[in-house]
């Protein structure tokens, strides 16, 4: 199977995070969406961020009805600070039945070549770019995109932000429109995000 991997802390998986897995997974030639969960990097003080396993849980209620789009915990088995290419390493170790490909925003692709060991993740794993709204269009990211690696999908601009859900919550202002409907529920039910 040729599995997208589409990485975030999900604090809160929001709307347009699942726009974007969706159309990977009916637009494009992957059979599944893995929504990797990135663990709180314990040297980070971050004290917005909910804790890893309720941050998976909530991609697992947005997920649970989209046979194609799986929550996955491996970067919390991993030491951390983790690099993706040491993710994908594991993933193929553990998994060599499957294909991974990274799926990451046009603004990403930009920074790309600061990765750890970029040019051997790009020779190894397909890489799936959607579009961002973007100040300017960067020389690097069009000659990047160019690279037969590199597979532009045309999905909807989503311009919806976990901090702007997360500031709205807090000055009590209702976002249960830009959350999948159980992920809303969840928040609200744990009164998170509210102080």
């Amino acid at each position: 199977m040729k599995i997208g991997l589409y990485f975030g802390t999900f604090n809160p998986i929001h709307v347009g995070h699942m726009i974007i897995a969706n159309h990977m997974a009916e637009h494009s030639d992957l059979d599944q969406i893995w929504m990797v969960v990135t663990p709180h990097n314990p040297l980070k003080q971050k004290n917005t961020l909910l804790n890893d396993y309720q941050r998976l849980h909530m991609v697992t209620l947005a997920t649970e009805d989209y046979p194609k789009i799986k929550p996955s915990d491996i970067e919390f088995k991993l030491p951390q600070p983790n690099y993706t290419v040491n993710t994908l390493a594991h993933l193929i170790e553990k998994y060599p039945q499957h294909e991974f490909s990274l799926i990451m925003g046009e603004d990403n692709l930009k920074s790309f070549h600061k990765w750890k060991n970029y040019e051997y993740i790009l020779q190894h794993h397909d890489i799936y770019i959607y579009p961002r709204i973007s100040e300017s269009t960067h020389s690097e990211t069009s000659s990047a995109l160019n690279h037969t690696r590199i597979h532009k999908i045309d999905a909807p601009i989503v311009e919806i932000s976990a901090t702007f859900i997360r500031e709205n919550i807090k000055n009590k202002k209702n976002v249960a429109a830009l959350l999948p409907h159980k992920v809303w529920d969840y928040l609200d039910h744990n009164n998170f995000y509210k102080k």
